[in-house]
């Protein structure tokens, strides 16, 4: 043997007898990442009420709450007297269209994209639609601001303002929306991370912030020693500090890396934009039938007087309340449609849809026949003048029964969204506006009615609205899901 062939030997030798060099540990796993998936399994496989309890109790707690800092508010701004809440019931409508437009409307895209991306298992899409909603956010809220600023005079003297009520109403409306862009963040950041199956942080920053305002509205209308009082402008002041807090709060969350979602600057695309506006835009055109109604039905009230608007101004207000109410289960069901659409378990996500719709018509059914047959258990909190009382009572004797309805098509609408299907909740938006807005307008102008009329013209609306919503529940819908 020569040299080198025993050399070789001796190397192999060597190198099968030396200690092996230490590895790397493996990288720890993402543990939001991990979270995220064991939530998606229960989602696709869990029993379907509880689950649906789960996601949507969260939401719903915290939305009441909010409601409450609402309600509040109206409160507090009746010591102000009737011009100031005609001028509230004037600005109300058009705040709840950008609060639908960017929670329930461009939210829904956003919530949807996300939902069905996590169900494919897309998590580099999803976290990328969270940034693109942050850009939605910056312009649609633009918009707001600049148009109510424009033309806001104009608009609230057509819906019946005038004198003292007009300037209360510009007043409110001016400091309210000058927020604008901080409300559709936290709208649509809070969409997102529903969208992935994370409610609690969303509803914890809502209930943080309805415990703050409710303090800090009063001390802004009326003042506390030094501290001068705003009066109706206040109220807008308020809001718009509350949501700048949580706009931090959340941008500084999903940046952190310990989110679920992980915010962070990504190329734009025009396919997720797509992936949004597909649901997005519909829905949010859906928002806009439904306000375009209160704000059509407000001009009607605003014919019968002063008294007559504010009534008709706290008694709607109610009307709104159970969407609050209800959107904690609509956008438990829109996640759990779309991560079960997302995963082809089209069958599940239907039944989820029909289960959540009963659920929600039965909730604010409830709701409404207390309120039907004790209505200055609602009316009472805002207002003691005999006119608006009684205004008031007409008005919800009549339309609050049809709450059940209003909640069984408000929920499958959302449900809808989450299987990407927005066609038959659109056209019952529209039927809706159409009923209660026209026929409104038939009643009170061409034959004289009353308030008992209009209330009576809004109530058919929402049986016309839950029946042709009821279309999503088609089984051939959610066979061309798959």
């Amino acid at each position: 043997m020569d040299v080198s062939t025993q050399a070789t030997g001796e190397a192999r030798r060597n190198a099968a007898t030396a200690p092996e060099p230490p590895r790397s540990p493996p990288p720890a796993p993402d543990r939001s990442r991990t979270k995220a998936a064991s939530a998606r399994a229960a989602l696709l496989s869990g029993p379907v009420l509880p689950t649906l309890f789960r996601l949507a109790l969260p939401t719903m707690t915290v939305l009441v709450a909010q409601t409450a800092v609402n309600v509040a508010e109206a409160y507090y701004v009746g010591f102000l007297g009737t011009d100031a809440l005609a001028g509230v019931a004037l600005v109300f409508p058009i705040f709840m269209l950008m609060t639908m437009m960017s929670n329930g409307g461009i939210g829904s895209g956003v919530s949807s994209a996300v939902a069905r991306a996590v169900g494919a298992g897309r998590n580099a899409d999803a976290d990328a639609i969270t940034f693109h909603a942050i850009v939605l956010a910056v312009v649609a809220g633009g918009l707001f601001t600049l148009a109510t600023a424009l033309f806001g005079p104009a608009l609230y003297h057509a819906l019946g303002g005038r004198a003292g009520a007009l300037d209360a109403a510009l007043s409110y409306s001016n400091y309210l929306f000058a927020g604008a862009i901080p409300v559709w963040i936290v709208n649509l950041q809070s969409a997102a991370l529903r969208g992935a199956g994370n409610v609690r942080v969303p509803a914890l920053v809502t209930l943080v912030g309805a415990l703050v305002m409710i303090p800090a509205s009063p001390l802004l209308i009326f003042g506390l020693g030094p501290l001068p009082g705003l009066g109706i402008a206040g109220a807008g002041i308020a809001f718009g500090l509350y949501y700048c807090g949580a706009m931090l709060v959340l941008l500084r969350y999903m940046a952190s890396g310990r989110s679920s979602l992980h915010v962070r600057v990504v190329p734009l695309q025009l396919r997720l934009f797509a992936d949004i506006l597909k649901i997005g835009l519909p829905t949010a055109l859906n928002a806009v039938m439904v306000n375009l109604t209160v704000i059509l039905v407000t001009a009607l009230a605003g014919r019968f007087g002063t008294s007559e608007l504010a009534a008709y101004g706290i008694a709607s207000r109610l009307d709104y309340i159970m969407i609050p109410i209800l959107f904690g289960l609509c956008t438990a069901a829109l996640t759990m449609v779309g991560i079960n659409v997302g995963a082809g378990q089209s069958e599940r996500a239907r039944r989820i849809a029909w289960i959540s719709a009963v659920t929600g018509a039965a909730l604010v059914g409830t709701i409404g026949l207390i309120v039907a047959l004790y209505p200055p258990l609602w009316v009472g909190l805002f207002s003691h003048d005999a006119d608006v009382l009684q205004g008031g009572a007409t008005y919800l004797r009549i339309v609050a029964p049809a709450y059940a309805a209003l909640g069984f098509g408000f929920v499958l609408s959302f449900a809808g969204q989450g299987a990407g299907h927005v066609l038959w909740p659109f056209i019952g938006s529209t039927l809706r506006v159409l009923i209660a807005a026209g026929g409104g307008y038939l009643t009170v102008v061409r034959f004289g009615g009353g308030m008992a009329s209009l209330a009576a013209m809004v109530t058919l609306s929402l049986a016309a609205y839950a029946l042709v919503c009821s279309c999503v529940l088609s089984a051939r819908i959610w066979r061309a899901s798959t």
